[in-house]
């Protein structure tokens, strides 16, 4: 899909339903949020999204904090949008963030676009922030930021963005800073 076409289902969403909180559109859309626990380390899933029975649900590791949940929640919801058709897959468990899978890549489109708005981060960029700063203070890890601040650019945004996202950024410490 089109990274437009994700930019327009994302505000399409937050008006038709009113909210720009995942939790409260997952249940405008019945899509039910179930949070498990799953472990906190390395290599613990944090979340994924799976239809059964045509009931979608989307599953958060809650022995994260609740602002990682806040950032796996919109990934998992932007699976549900983009790809829970059957011709696309059923279930889909994830690797956050991969840039080599299409579908990874479009649900991190979602969650970035989803959690920054263009004019948020334009005024944190106007407040000639450093990216770290930015990123601590719209809280959201450098990563999510990247991904925003390259889809500025494709808008047409004079914008430099570091590409510092790897495909594993989120089995780091996100609390922590990038080394």
């Amino acid at each position: 899909m089109l990274v437009e076409n994700i930019k327009r289902e994302v505000i399409r969403l937050k008006a038709k339903y009113q909210t720009d909180d995942p939790f409260e559109l997952c249940g405008a859309m019945d899509i039910m949020v179930r949070k498990m626990p799953m472990g906190t380390h390395e290599a613990s899933c944090k979340g994924f999204f799976m239809v059964n029975s045509r009931c979608k649900t989307a599953v958060i590791n809650n022995d994260l904090p609740s602002h990682i949940q806040r950032i796996i929640l919109p990934h998992e919801l932007g699976h549900g949008v983009l790809h829970s058709s059957p011709a696309v897959r059923t279930f889909h468990e994830f690797s956050l963030f991969d840039e080599t899978d299409r579908l990874e890549y479009e649900a991190n489109i979602f969650a970035s676009e989803f959690l920054l708005t263009d004019s948020d981060v334009l005024d944190a960029l106007a407040d000639r922030m450093d990216f770290f700063h930015a990123a601590s203070m719209l809280e959201v890890p450098p990563e999510l930021l990247d991904f925003k601040l390259r889809l500025l650019r494709k808008q047409g945004y004079q914008i430099e963005a570091p590409y510092i996202a790897h495909s594993n950024f989120l089995r780091r410490d996100i609390d922590k800073p990038l080394n």
